[in-house]
């Protein structure tokens, strides 16, 4: 157990000290954790190099740490404090529940004292993340809570329920949470808002989701970019129609016909985009969901890391914590998902079938972003070359080509044109019909054609 603590690094859900001088600091990782998503500290280790130092008196080590837990954390935090030797070296290990709080500091309050883990780091709470974590503490999503000023468009609920033949009702959008009671008056949610509402953006101007695409494999230059700021069941679609407009096709010849091939697996990319939905924290301010495309990858940010409980391996393995409750259900009711928590899956599984590099999950302070790599970039050198490429295009068009016509095509000699014909032939992407291969009147067509 202890070696195979050893062998990771420091994270979320994870911190080395190399000894109980700084009980204070103990304290707020303590809190951080809670917090957080659980976690577990090892006292007796040094933090950088991971070396097992020990501690000299390790129960009386394991009181002093439990006391000021006790005496430093409110409301009441009880880990579970364990003694280990490890060769002949005694040091403490701390587990941290998760639970709801929000767990502070006493000393110095709510508004200063309350940390959660972003990385290996503690950081203090902000004004909007203290009410989530209210929120969390009272089993409420954000999206749940009521918005008073909220307009809901009854148009837009109609066009998407049409979507799978149903006609909802009031209660309906009560059941969802699209609208909520308070105080005798039915009133929009804040989900009810960024799915259907006619003012969403006036609510919330960070709901825009802002897609790009830029040349190469950076950010340096955009050439084309757009902003969809419709609501949420209707920014999939226009999502995914950008991501089509702005990226490639690959031609693959097949046993008859030649079949243009996608750049990425069109279901990675629509759970890509239906994930980010779903997940984004949107009471963050100055956040937008991001979808960048490069000439490699796509890149799906969204604000807010991982919900409160939940971490990658978690998520990796299925378990689902949904930060949008009322997005969910919303979604689950219009068959735009089947189930919370098997988006990645979905993903994984798709790239995995097309043989491409395994996408890239990360949780970056406040934000979560997803990357999928390119077919293309991952073929290399198995894609067309693109004197190639021309040659494909025109048999497309014109059905078929002498020998001299190519080289006109590619404006090169007659001998270099017979080798390259003679090597796509011998790939498989075209095929000679007739005379010889060096007679200048050879005709050639595409495979099957």
């Amino acid at each position: 157990m202890i070696e195979a603590l050893l062998a990771q690094e420091e994270g979320k859900i994870l911190e080395f000290k190399e000894n109980t001088h700084s009980l204070g600091g103990i304290v707020k990782t303590v809190v951080a954790f809670a917090n957080t998503a659980g976690g577990i500290l090892v006292i007796g280790v040094k933090n950088g190099t991971k070396e097992v130092v020990g501690l000299a008196d390790v129960l009386k080590e394991e009181e002093r740490v439990a006391n000021a837990i006790a005496d430093s954390v409110i409301p009441l935090l009880v880990p579970d404090i364990e003694m280990h030797a490890y060769r002949e070296r005694e040091i403490l290990i701390l587990r941290v529940p998760h639970a709801a709080g929000p767990f502070y500091i006493k000393s110095d309050g709510e508004k200063h004292g309350t940390y959660i883990r972003f990385g290996s780091t503690n950081r203090v709470v902000d004004e909007e993340m203290l009410s989530a974590l209210r929120l969390f503490a009272a089993n409420l999503s954000f999206d749940e809570t009521p918005q008073l000023k909220g307009i809901i468009d009854r148009t837009m609920i109609e066009t998407a329920f049409k979507w799978v033949h149903k006609g909802p009702t009031e209660k309906t959008c009560e059941v969802l949470g699209i609208t909520s009671s308070s105080s005798g008056k039915n009133f929009p949610t804040v989900g009810g808002v960024l799915l259907f509402g006619s003012n969403r953006l006036v609510l919330f101007p960070d709901s825009v989701i802002r897609c790009a695409r830029f040349k190469g494999v950076t950010k340096e230059e955009i050439i084309d970019q757009k902003d969809i700021g419709l609501g949420l069941p209707f920014v999939i679609h226009e999502a995914i129609s950008f991501i089509e407009r702005n990226t490639r096709v690959k031609g693959k010849i097949g046993r008859i016909l030649r079949k243009d091939v996608s750049e990425y697996p069109p279901l990675a990319i629509r759970e890509a985009v239906i994930n980010a939905l779903l997940h984004a924290d949107y009471s963050m301010k100055g956040c937008h969901i991001q979808i960048a495309i490069f000439d490699d990858r796509i890149e799906f940010t969204n604000p807010g890391g991982l919900p409160f409980g939940q971490t990658l391996q978690k998520a990796l393995a299925g378990f689902s914590r949904l930060r949008n409750r009322v997005v969910g259900r919303v979604f689950r009711e219009l068959n735009l998902i089947e189930q919370w928590g098997s988006g990645l899956q979905k993903i994984l599984i798709a790239c995995k079938k097309w043989d491409l590099k395994q996408p890239k999950i990360e949780e970056l302070n406040n934000q979560f972003r997803l990357t999928i790599f390119s077919i293309l970039e991952e073929e290399g050198k198995a894609k067309f070359q693109a004197w190639e490429e021309i040659l494909l295009s025109y048999l497309q068009q014109m059905k078929s080509i002498t020998t001299k016509d190519a080289a006109k095509l590619w404006k090169v000699t007659d001998r270099t044109a017979r080798s390259r014909l003679k090597v796509m032939a011998k790939e498989g992407a075209i095929q000679r019909i007739g005379t010889s291969e060096k007679d200048p009147r050879a005709i050639f067509i595409l495979r099957g054609g």
